[in-house]
């Protein structure tokens, strides 16, 4: 899966970092350094006050123990249900998961403060915490893609929802990354069937790639990929439809190569009809 550079990564993760200082400067000052304990085996108390403990996760955080940061945001959000400290608590708890790669606690917290605080004005940087989680866990294409899919969710419903929030950019850029996984599964699973001469099932899945993701890199080889695939089942006027479609829109392509040398192999030429469904679906997925 292409991934940004290690610097844009520094960026985004610079980004997370300022709006949790952000949050984290709500926070009622200590009066002391000794409030905060170095004791490793120390468990909250039911008594503790929430600024104590919110104030020893932020000091956890910053001294990066993010595993003490946690258990202190964990007991603020139990102790001290229904108030601003749990708001407070579950956001850091979701960033402080997140900075220490704990990204499923990291999309637990996050998608909870979403759920009870849909308006909030930090819910957009709860989602992008959320998205970004998934991101981080994106296998490659020959495993199974329910982590992309919902990196893909939590994107959009930046977007979406939240359209003037300053995560709007990168969301976009990664849903078109997401985007292009997704569609690779699909042609992955289609050369499978097609290597094995099962031309309807693969011709299935080369559609979802048109109807889904013409917008991805995946088109052009999915087009070829369906000119062969309809030239094996006998279908030449579909054949001729995929190689001029691909043609007319990628014609210094070597995939429009491959599949107009296909064409032309059984005598006939790429023609687009405009009636099929391929150019129909075609169409309308260019102009979404």
């Amino acid at each position: 899966m292409p991934l940004r550079s290690l610097s844009s990564s520094r960026v985004i993760a610079t980004r997370l970092a300022v709006r949790a200082v952000a949050i984290a400067m709500l926070a009622t000052p200590l009066a002391a350094c000794g409030l905060w304990d170095d004791d490793p085996v120390y468990t909250t108390q039911a008594t503790d006050p929430p600024d104590l403990l919110y104030n020893q996760g932020l000091v956890a955080m910053k001294a990066g123990d993010y595993s003490k940061a946690s258990k202190r945001f964990d007991a603020l959000d139990k102790q001290y249900p229904q108030t601003e400290w749990q708001k407070k608590a579950i956001l850091m708890n979701a960033y402080a998961n997140y900075s220490s790669a704990n990204y499923d606690d990291a999309i637990s917290s996050a998608r909870r403060y979403v759920t009870l605080w849909p308006k909030d004005k930090d819910a957009a940087y709860a989602t992008y915490i959320w998205a970004n989680a998934q991101y981080k866990q994106i296998p490659d294409i020959t495993r199974d893609q329910d982590r992309a899919s919902q990196a893909l969710a939590g994107f959009q419903m930046i977007v979406s929802d939240y359209p003037k929030s300053e995560y709007v950019d990168d969301a976009k850029f990664k849903i078109q990354v997401v985007r292009d996984q997704l569609a690779g599964k699909e042609m992955e699973i289609g050369r499978f069937y097609q290597k094995q001469q099962n031309y309807t099932a693969a011709v299935n899945r080369y559609k979802t790639v048109v109807a889904q993701y013409a917008q991805t890199r995946q088109i052009e080889e999915a087009l070829s990929r369906l000119t062969e695939c309809y030239m094996a089942l006998g279908l030449s006027s579909e054949a001729q439809t995929a190689a001029a479609i691909l043609g007319h829109n990628y014609p210094d392509s070597q995939w429009y190569k491959d599949a107009y040398s296909l064409v032309k192999s059984h005598g006939l030429e790429p023609r687009e009809d405009t009636d099929s469904w391929l150019s129909r679906t075609f169409r309308n997925a260019i102009t979404l």
